[in-house]
């Protein structure tokens, strides 16, 4: 039976679903961008898809993904103590991968020397690469959007299937935003360093999420979380600078 309850937790899902699904968005649309229109396309509906059965994968192993957050590797001593576990090693090869591929990313976009038929040179393999880079960071971004699932619908009937719905809506819903959105970043280099940049700082979270999780300390010292509303205000804030930044130039190029 369909209550107003489920139904309100299926658009609230939706939604937050959306939300963190913004980081996946901006990774696999950088990514894409360095390959040819046809195939860019390709790639982002094949990255959000992957995205989507993994997800699902991870709803359906729900023990299995409890059983991650158990530590399997401790170290204390009097200047350093760590619990490790399998959530947290993902945590942060993500964050690191996350971090050296933005840097990366950025070199070639600043100082790297661009072959003008860069983009001709792209083949099946480096398309697999990318594919197999989106899916190891499609296993990272899931977790808080999993864990966050199954906090919100925790009590409710059918759960599992409200979760999933909200997922694949979700996706469909990203698959439609995500051409319009690739190609507006394609054509304006600002955007596609600020999108890495917002990378930098996502992988930066993702380690000191790593570090909260398996309550590292060092010299005493705890390292506590990061508010990830923080984040997202700051993406949004930069984002929206840069918007009024690109109608300036615009203005200004139309009156010269």
């Amino acid at each position: 039976m369909i209550t107003f309850e489920a139904i309100s937790s299926f658009l609230t899902l939706t939604f937050l679903e959306i939300v963190l699904g913004i980081d996946n968005i901006i990774f696999i649309s950088l990514l894409a961008e360095r390959f040819p229109k046809a195939q860019r396309k390709k790639l982002m509906q094949t990255g959000l898809f992957l995205a989507m059965f993994v997800r699902i994968l991870l709803l359906f192993g729900i023990s299995w993904l409890i059983r991650m957050q158990k530590p399997f590797f401790e170290y204390h001593s009097e200047n350093f103590s760590t619990e490790i576990s399998l959530q947290v090693a993902i945590l942060l090869f993500g964050g690191i991968f996350l971090l050296y591929k933005s840097t990366k990313e950025i070199f070639h976009k600043t100082e790297a020397q661009q072959d003008s038929n860069s983009k001709s040179k792209h083949n099946a393999n480096s398309f697999v690469n990318a594919l197999v880079q989106i899916l190891m960071i499609d296993v990272v971004f899931s977790f808080d959007s999993i864990l966050t699932a199954v906090g919100m619908t925790n009590g409710l009937d059918n759960a599992l299937w409200i979760m999933v719905s909200a997922i694949v809506v979700s996706i469909i819903i990203m698959i439609g935003f995500a051409t319009p959105v690739s190609n507006y970043i394609h054509k304006h280099v600002s955007l596609q360093i600020l999108g890495l940049s917002f990378l930098m700082l996502i992988a930066f979270l993702l380690i000191s999420e790593a570090a909260h999780l398996s309550e590292t300390s060092i010299l005493g010292q705890t390292i506590g979380g990061i508010p990830k509303g923080y984040l997202y205000f700051a993406i949004l804030f930069s984002l929206g600078v840069e918007m009024l930044n690109i109608s300036a130039r615009k203005k200004n190029k139309a009156v010269s």
